[in-house]
């Protein structure tokens, strides 16, 4: 495929990606769009151009502040619609020749503001990397049996907060709480001095489901629209004083970070691999057939305040001990009921080497191997005005598909 669209070869919007996203234009106008290289397509007015004539929509549900309406369609809609849209953008299709809506619905990338892509009714965040799981559990209980002994068992969860989940480019404030240092018996209170990223990423469904419903491995993907880069931020030193019993509450609910395109499963499938051996075998409604995992390759920089970006970590989502299709079949297993636009993130992706962890816990061990950086500073965690920045995308011969970033900088605790 070659799109009359030009874009540079190692582009993460290529043909073969046609990612979803909702974007600010320069009239002020919200509306739901796509984008081929640096170029922002807005649907809304494609469909007002009657392009969408044969899916016999009922209204514009591209004018809107997210994409909720639009994946509620389901898959029987929305994948003749991304793959229409593909060949819509080739050489020599109508929209190629058809300069007045071109002129009209083209936008360059750096002329938009990009916002949440759907509205976010429900969270839930995995802990499902097996290495990540390892690491956290050496460091904090017990290096000879480091995972919990239910982990091998269930893909372990918990509900997060989805109001403060926010897009690329929103700056973050440093939590303040407790916290109780080591060589004290009483907690104090305070700006966390341990702030860290979570490298992890998210999909999201497009489906409703009643209370009592299930969803089983077989049919999960056809509830999950699309994923996203998902910066889940934590406050390691709050974290650790407050998880037990009931788990992260404060460390986590101050923000976590997105990256504003959706890229589709069906645009990920020629990446699609064989995930780790699961064993003990797992109980029957979390087996499943085929490859669930992708071969996404993961990458975070660290850039402090007036410098340039260190890269800190590779890792890669292929790595996932639990897939998605196991996460979505255990939420639903109890008869949890399912909402279009929920977002599930996946934990933090670490690999086997050092430099593939997934949070400046692992990558420092707990603070005592400080990274140096480029110009010479060393971090243990995360300073205020350092920016974060993961980027994720998958390479296949000639095909590349990717998500482009998500990028947010920390700013000091509000007093």
């Amino acid at each position: 495929m070659k799109s009359f669209i030009t874009y540079d070869s190692q582009s993460d919007f290529s043909i073969h990606n046609i990612p979803f996203g909702v974007a600010i234009l320069q009239d002020d106008s919200v509306v739901c769009v796509t984008r081929v290289g640096d170029t922002v397509i807005d649907l809304a007015y494609l469909y007002e151009k009657g392009y969408f004539d044969q899916f016999e929509l009922e209204e514009n549900l591209f004018e809107a502040f997210g994409l909720n309406e639009f994946i509620s369609l389901g898959k029987e809609i929305t994948v003749p619609f991304r793959e229409y849209l593909q060949q819509l953008f080739l050489e020599d299709s109508e929209l190629s020749k058809d300069e007045e809506t071109q002129t009209e619905a083209f936008h360059f990338i750096d002329t938009v503001f990009m916002q949440l892509p759907v509205h976010i009714p429900n969270y839930t965040d995995f802990y499902s990397s097996i290495e990540h799981a390892t690491n956290v559990g050496k460091m904090f209980r017990d290096p000879e049996n480091a995972l919990l002994p239910n982990w091998r068992h269930i893909p372990v969860g918990y509900h997060g907060r989805a109001s403060s989940i926010v897009v690329s480019g929103t700056p973050i404030h440093r939590p303040s709480g407790q916290s109780k240092p080591k060589d004290s018996d009483v907690p104090v209170f305070g700006p966390s001095q341990r702030l860290d990223f979570e490298l992890e990423v998210a999909f999201i469904t497009n489906a409703y489901t009643e209370l009592g419903e299930t969803i089983s491995t077989a049919d999960a993907e056809d509830n999950i629209f699309g994923l996203v880069l998902f910066n889940d931020w934590s406050a390691r030193d709050i974290q650790q004083w407050e998880y037990v019993p009931l788990g992260p509450f404060l460390a986590k609910n101050f923000g976590s970070s997105i990256s504003p395109w959706i890229v589709t499963l069906e645009a990920l499938a020629p990446f699609r691999t064989a995930g780790p051996k699961q064993e003990p075998e797992v109980f029957p409604y979390l087996q499943f057939e085929g490859n669930k995992n992708i071969d996404l390759k993961l990458q975070t920089t660290l850039k402090p305040e007036s410098g340039v970006e260190n890269v800190i970590c590779n890792s890669n989502f292929k790595y996932m001990y639990w897939n998605m299709s196991q996460q979505l079949a255990h939420h639903t297993i109890n008869g949890c009921n399912i909402e279009v636009g929920d977002m599930y993130a996946s934990g933090t992706i670490s690999g086997h080497t050092e430099d593939s962890f997934g949070s400046m816990l692992e990558l420092t061990w707990g603070g005592t191997k400080p990274l140096t950086l480029s110009d010479g500073t060393e971090r243990k965690f995360i300073n205020d005005n350092d920016t974060v920045i993961m980027r994720g995308w998958c390479e296949n011969g000639e095909i590349r598909v990717g998500f482009g970033e998500v990028e947010g900088k920390i700013l000091p605790a509000k007093a």
